[in-house]
């Protein structure tokens, strides 16, 4: 007898896609992030590598917002073992993002070099902690943790570090970094860019042999082969490759790359979670499935209605903020530029229209 109804596979799908379409997104942010204080040689470039992400970075996390809310209304019990198992490890990713993200804020707001370098290191750690631990957080997920029969997480945080989860999160941090560099190769013009190309070129190869280490470790804790895991796993592999081909001649195919990459890598972690949404590792009875962790189905109905009605909405004035803010940059750009609608404006006065004909742009 199935143990689940088709709205709540379709809520597992749609909170499946949410978390992917955050770590593709966010994902560069924390690549950015990290890469600010080593790659920014001067303010004008340190200013350049935070605006090819200041216009979007806020809107990327709503993503994680949507998909912890989303968990919480179509899957409560799973939204209260998860947040409660995991709440030292979840403290500390919203911690580091809050840091990182007042550091976006109060960068420019200090003219001291001293404010400027406390503020960088913040974004630094604050890109770098989340990138690591969103990995060990879904390969505890997936992996296993232990959770009673009452779905009461028993453990504590460091029963959540293991030698796979921690090769999970040196998997996602390798990745999110190389994700970030080449989007800083796609977004940056000049020295900036030079140095973004050199650092993706490196860091690629590494990002691919990581992934790949996880999702062949990941299949072969399986109890028995699913193949649809085996073709996302190599679906993954082979787009990490293609980014690793194309990182130094072509950095927008790398970019789709990696982004194809991502969302392959973890749809193999979803796939191999379905139809459980927490697995114990007391014992396989324990395991949390889709329908006992689901809310009623009226409220699935209702959520249903509602995100068929707003979410094309959202995502069409997400695509319309990439699409505004879509040019490249390059430290000659910020002079007396401090936002990025500074930048437009600069633009329009020069003759282009901010979209990537004005300096430093569409080359």
């Amino acid at each position: 007898m199935e143990d689940f109804t088709t709205l709540q596979v379709v809520w597992f799908v749609l909170i499946s896609v949410l978390w992917i379409g955050y770590f593709i997104l966010e994902g560069f942010d924390f690549g950015v992030g990290i890469l600010m204080k080593v790659l920014g040689r001067n303010e004008a470039e340190k200013r350049a590598i935070l605006h090819s992400i200041g216009p979007l970075w806020d809107g990327n996390e709503v993503w994680l917002i949507v998909a912890g809310g989303a968990t919480f209304a179509a899957f409560p019990e799973w939204y209260s073992t998860l947040f409660s198992g995991f709440y030292m490890a979840l403290f500390l990713i919203l911690v580091a993002l809050i840091v990182r993200n007042v550091g976006f804020e109060l960068w420019g707001k200090g003219q001291s070099e001293a404010w400027r370098n406390r503020w960088e290191w913040g974004i630094a750690i604050g890109s770098f902690l989340p990138a690591l631990l969103w990995g060990v957080a879904w390969a505890n997920i997936i992996g296993g943790t232990p959770i009673d029969a009452n779905a009461e997480f028993i453990g504590n945080f460091f029963d959540l570090l293991s030698p796979y989860t921690l090769f999970a999160g040196l998997a996602s941090l390798s990745i999110f970094f190389a994700h970030g560099a080449l989007f800083l190769e796609l977004k940056t013009d000049g020295e900036i860019r030079t140095r973004a190309q050199a650092v993706a070129v490196k860091a690629m190869p590494v990002a691919t042999a990581l992934a790949t280490g996880f999702l062949v470790w990941t299949i072969a804790r399986q109890d028995s082969l699913n193949v649809l895991t085996l073709i996302t796993a190599m679906a993954a592999i082979g787009s990490f490759l293609l980014a690793c081909a194309y990182a130094k001649n072509s950095p927008a195919t790398a970019f789709a790359g990696t982004a194809a990459g991502i969302a392959l890598y973890f749809t193999t972690q979803f796939i191999d979670l379905f139809p459980h949404t927490m697995i114990s590792s007391i014992s396989s009875t324990f395991d949390m499935t889709l329908n006992f962790s689901s809310s009623s189905h009226y409220t699935l109905v209702v959520m249903t209605v509602v995100a068929v009605l707003l979410l094309p909405f959202v995502l069409l004035y997400q695509g319309w903020t990439y699409w505004v803010f879509r040019a490249r940059l390059s430290a000659e750009d910020f002079g007396d530029i401090k936002t990025p609608l500074d930048l437009i404006d600069a633009r329009k006065k020069e003759g282009g229209d901010g979209s990537g004909t004005g300096t430093g742009a569409g080359r």
